[in-house]
């Protein structure tokens, strides 16, 4: 016996049937965001570098941006590409720099990533909900003030 088409649209869209077919991602809210920012500029702060912060989601979205006094104009796009690569690679730039120097060429041509130390993911409870990515000083300067902006995004 043949199901109406109708009813197996209507099966397939029940609430469990969604449920187990999408996976419901976090993203961080603005209040996050605006944590991360400030963790990450009162870190810059600290130690006299300016820089640009960006806050991403997942998919390497910008949720939330700062330009502090004097960071250098190619700053901006460079922080928020930090960010979109360690969001969308899960894992810091710092870790395809290390690649990189070892001589993991790839790196180069791969769309989005930016093999630079200063793009640190954000995790919570072991889901990857986004990235902060800062430019302006050092790379490790930028990595450091990275991970004082993602460390503050909690569940």
């Amino acid at each position: 016996m043949r199901r109406p088409l109708a009813a197996l649209i209507a099966a397939s869209l029940a609430p469990a049937a969604l449920s187990a077919q999408l996976r419901a991602t976090h993203v961080p809210n603005t209040d996050a965001v605006r944590k991360a920012i400030q963790a990450a500029e009162a870190e810059a702060h600290r130690n006299g570098w300016n820089v640009s912060i960006a806050v991403v989601d997942a998919a390497g979205e910008l949720l939330g941006f700062l330009r502090l006094d004097g960071a250098p104009p190619s700053s901006v796009a460079v922080s928020q590409a930090k960010a979109r690569s360690a969001a969308r690679f899960r894992r810091p730039t710092q870790a395809m720099d290390s690649a990189l120097a070892a001589g993991r060429t790839a790196f180069l041509v791969l769309p989005d990533a930016m093999p630079v130390a200063g793009g640190v993911p954000i995790v919570i409870n072991g889901e990857y909900v986004g990235a902060v990515g800062v430019s302006g000083a050092t790379a490790a300067q930028d990595a450091q003030v990275a991970a004082a902006g993602a460390a503050v995004i909690t569940p």
